[in-house]
């Protein structure tokens, strides 16, 4: 089986989250002579799979195998992989079956490391995340096993295949605000404290406001207004308090202090109550780590392109890894159609993403 048979027989094992269509079974069995570790928790199934070639560094390649529910709109079966027109069409073939397959069939192949190579696999990547890679690398931690380097081999490339990495992410703040008032009649609305007037006033210093300037790597951090609601859908009563929801994706320069200063600081006089939570926090890999140069490398070799080095996008379970002190990064295939209708990625670009992971590996050692 070559990379695209393998990648073609993903995409058809459907494997809508937390379902892993099979997937980390057939994985044990493709490679043969490695480690199987199975680290299932309930529904979600999770693989460390890995083989010690010799004495040396730890490299890692980490992914999920799960996908979002297809919807409707299709004009081919989604769980099929269907070649037409230059592409491969199917669910889960750019987010992130091209990466699973290209990094399987690399390791796979992989001769003469000089070290550990291994693979992480959930099927809890696009659902709650919580019983996912996070139980896998708890599992590493308790027996020492942490890879010294782990690859990420989510969609990354904006416009040509190899122009980007992502080296770091955002964090995620979201914010749960209330704003009390007090009900009243409309008529007489100097009886009343309506919170709709109060937050009017201060809406537009703070709708879409970046909170910092950013940096090389990191675009600012901007409070996002993502829900608004109040009142009894009648008019002629003022509302009692108005709520208000909003998300930071915030970089190495904010955090909930700051998002709670700025909060203060614009609805100051007003009573209000504020609750934060940190989905996740902003990390980056130095860009001078053996990890980042030697992928740079690789795409090199293999497209004649440097890639930008990126932090922009969501997140992803490199968030979970990079914590742990392990140097991460996210390469994979072109990022415009995942999640959408007709998701679809090139043959080009999966063979390319598996020559890019097969010359990591070989170059890791030199």
């Amino acid at each position: 089986m070559d990379v695209i048979q393998l990648f073609k027989y993903l995409i058809n094992s459907k494997s809508e989250t937390p379902d892993d269509g099979g997937i980390l079974n057939f994985v044990e069995d493709y490679l043969e002579g490695f480690k199987a570790v199975r680290i299932d928790v309930e529904d979600v199934k999770n693989l460390f799979i890995y083989k010690k070639f010799g004495d040396g560094e730890h490299l890692c390649f980490a992914g999920h195998v799960d996908v979002v529910p297809a919807g409707d709109g299709w004009d081919t079966n989604p769980y099929e992989a269907v070649e037409k027109d230059g592409f491969i069409y199917g669910r889960g073939t750019q987010d992130m079956k091209s990466g699973v397959a290209a990094f399987t069939q690399a390791v796979k192949e992989a001769k003469n490391f000089q070290g550990t190579l291994s693979l992480i696999l959930t099927s809890d990547e696009e659902g709650e995340a919580t019983a996912g890679t996070v139980k896998a690398l708890e599992y590493l931690q308790q027996h020492n096993m942490l890879p010294d380097a782990c690859v990420v081999a989510e969609p990354t490339c904006e416009d040509k295949f190899g122009d980007a990495i992502k080296v770091g992410r955002r964090g995620s703040i979201n914010g749960y605000l209330t704003v009390k008032g007090k009900q009243g009649h409309a008529a007489y609305p100097e009886k009343a404290i309506n919170p709709i007037h109060q937050i009017a006033q201060v809406l537009g210093d703070m709708a879409g406001v970046d909170l910092d300037e950013g940096d090389e790597f990191f675009a600012p951090s901007k409070f996002v207004i993502t829900d608004i609601r109040s009142g009894m859908q009648v008019t002629n009563v003022t509302p009692n308090e108005l709520q208000m929801m909003f998300n930071v994706r915030n970089n190495t320069k904010t955090t909930q202090k700051e998002v709670r200063e700025f909060v203060a600081k614009h609805l100051q006089g007003l009573d209000y109550e504020l609750r934060l939570t940190q989905g996740s926090y902003p990390f980056k890999t130095d860009t001078d780590t053996k990890l980042v140069k030697k992928i740079d490398e690789a795409i090199k070799q293999v497209t004649c392109k440097e890639p930008k080095h990126s932090t922009a996008g969501g997140t992803s379970d490199a968030r979970f890894i990079a914590p742990l002190g392990v140097d991460v990064i996210e390469f994979g295939v072109r990022n415009d159609t995942i999640h959408s209708t007709n998701e679809r990625t090139t043959k080009k670009e999966v063979e390319d993403l598996y020559r890019v992971f097969s010359r990591l590996i070989e170059n890791w050692n030199k």
